[in-house]
């Protein structure tokens, strides 16, 4: 598991042997089960989380009703604009969809590594701005586009998630019920079959 944190950082910037020392020293893994929660709506969490292992799923209750986010899975983090704000409560729920293992952190970590290696400021801000980036290109499309363009979108970034994720979680994802994402599949399939 160390083995996949510290390959993730190489691939972002070669590290020296002290400094995947440091990283394999200082990170916490943690196993969740399927069905465990990484944060509940209302919690105060300055926590991040990579993902070894595993798939998360972010979701918001809108008048009862459960709106997917966001899913997580191996190689990705699952980072909140809380976590630079920890005195304010989480206003989403992050649950495991799968047996998950995680890298979890938090600022004061974070902080004690910057002190000894300098350079991991620079690589956690590029991760930063990363992770955001992509939550940002998904809210855009959630407004832009039409749900069989955001579930074709999905289809060609993400392909590994249709055999992982209820369809029901996918239909929520897309903005659409799950009828409608039946509907939906069936027309993309037929479009397909048409060529």
């Amino acid at each position: 598991m160390k083995n996949k944190f510290i390959d993730y950082f190489s691939r972002i910037s070669p590290l020296s042997k002290e400094e995947a020392d440091a990283i394999a020293e200082s990170m916490q893994t943690k196993k969740f089960k399927k069905g465990d929660f990484l944060v509940k709506e209302g919690q105060f969490s300055a926590k991040t989380y990579f993902i070894l292992e595993g798939c998360v799923r972010e979701y918001v209750l809108n008048d009862g009703e459960e709106k997917t986010t966001n899913f997580f899975t191996e190689e990705q983090w699952a980072i909140s604009l809380n976590s630079f704000a920890p005195q304010k409560a989480a206003g989403y729920n992050w649950i495991c969809v799968e047996d998950t293992w995680v890298v979890e952190g938090d600022e004061q970590q974070g902080q004690a590594l910057f002190k000894c290696f300098p350079r991991f400021e620079t690589i956690s801000r590029t991760i930063m701005e990363a992770a955001f980036t992509k939550q940002k290109e998904s809210l855009t499309s959630y407004y832009t586009d039409s749900p069989e363009q955001r579930y074709m979108k999905l289809m060609k970034s993400r392909p590994g998630l249709f055999e992982r994720i209820p369809q029901y979680h996918l239909a929520s994802y897309i903005g659409v019920k799950p009828e409608s994402l039946s509907r939906i599949r069936k027309r993309i399939a037929s479009g397909l079959n048409d060529t």
